[in-house]
């Protein structure tokens, strides 16, 4: 784990992006054969990888989503449309190939991960199809039920994202350029509303949605639910570990761990939805400049989604009115990204083309 033991001395480790090399890139933008970053977000999205990666000739062939999964007492508020056996059936669909992230990373040629957090069910990986991407680190069986006290102790706040940092780093390790952030449990949106609200400080009315379709009536329950975490824990927005401990969940933890771990080894980082964009705000609020290697791979159709990207100040590359999660929106932003690379590599400057510039 490049001998990393601690949150704090991972946090002092993590360096700001290479401005100088953002520049070089911006010089390079300017002389391609094209009218003034005429394709727009791209351009940002090319020369902020060229900060990133220290060079101009930035590549991401190599990609990989990592799904985090974990379950939430809260659901016994009765705050979900499907019951919690759903995420181990998930899991197993995962690594079968047969979800929506097994279709959409196929498309854009990535890989998928799972690492089992916190899910009630145990799953037994032996005879399992891709065995060898399902990483078993299951902190508890489910966290607490928030509307009565934190969801896990600090201890395992922790751990949880040190657990998500170590898994991410392994596959930097083998290689992977560009990671996705993913996310498989029943519950989460909850716990993933309240910590937008506990550190946004944005209200409960604007942070919670539907989720996995709750009718209107399991709406006024997760919004009941979501005000009773934060008056009963009362986190502290200033410290992202106590949030993450007081309403979170493991795998929100792991999430924000794998972000750490992209911006440790320099590496840009897909933030997929909802849940994994509250895995995003943690890893802010442990450390602030693991933003810059941060990408919204969406905005999704949950409330309060937009109101967590504005507070990262990221922009999101889709807008498409998703809500599955599982690293979708992430997936399929990579094809967009790879796009901007193969753009800024491989369009010739006026000069090369003999294409006279503007005057």
């Amino acid at each position: 784990m490049d001998g990393i033991v601690s949150l704090d001395q991972l946090r002092s480790q993590i360096e700001p992006i290479d401005r100088a090399w953002v520049e070089k890139a911006k010089d390079r933008t300017v002389q391609l054969v094209m009218p003034t970053r005429a394709l727009g977000m791209l351009h940002d999205i090319s020369e902020r990888l060229c900060g990133i990666r220290q060079t101009l000739e930035p590549e991401i062939d190599k990609k990989a989503v990592l799904i985090m999964a974990g379950d939430h007492g809260v659901v016994s508020q009765g705050v979900s449309a499907y019951p919690q056996e759903v995420t181990g059936a998930m899991i197993q669909t995962f690594l079968a190939g047969g979800a929506g992230i097994n279709a959409i990373a196929g498309h854009v040629g990535a890989q998928v991960w799972v690492a089992d957090m916190g899910a009630v069910a145990d799953i037994d990986p032996a005879g399992l199809p891709n065995a060898q991407r399902f990483l078993t680190s299951k902190i508890g069986k489910g966290t607490a039920d928030i509307t009565r006290g934190p969801a896990m102790s600090r201890q395992d706040a922790e751990k949880a994202v040190m657990t998500g940092f170590r898994h991410a780093a392994g596959l930097f390790a083998s290689g992977v350029q560009l990671l996705g952030t993913g996310d498989m449990g029943i519950g989460n949106t909850t716990a993933s509303a309240a910590i937008g609200a506990a550190v946004t400080g944005m209200g409960v009315d604007e942070m919670v949605g539907r989720g996995t379709g709750v009718d209107d009536q399991g709406l006024e329950r997760k919004k009941a639910a979501v005000k009773k975490a934060l008056d009963v824990n009362r986190p502290d927005r200033d410290d992202a570990l106590d949030v993450l401990a007081k309403v979170g969940g493991f795998e929100i933890g792991a999430i924000a761990g794998s972000i750490l771990a992209a911006a440790f080894h320099r590496r840009p980082v897909v933030v997929d939805g909802f849940i994994s964009t509250a895995g995003a705000l943690i890893a802010s609020g442990i450390c602030p400049t693991a933003r810059q290697y941060m990408f919204a791979g969406h905005c999704s159709a949950e409330a309060g989604h937009g109101n967590m990207l504005e507070y990262l100040g990221l922009e999101p590359v889709l807008r498409l009115g998703m809500r599955l999660g599982e690293g979708t929106g992430a997936a399929l932003a990579m094809g967009i990204i790879d796009a901007a690379v193969k753009m800024f590599r491989q369009v010739m400057t006026f000069a090369e083309a003999g294409v006279a510039d503007k005057e």
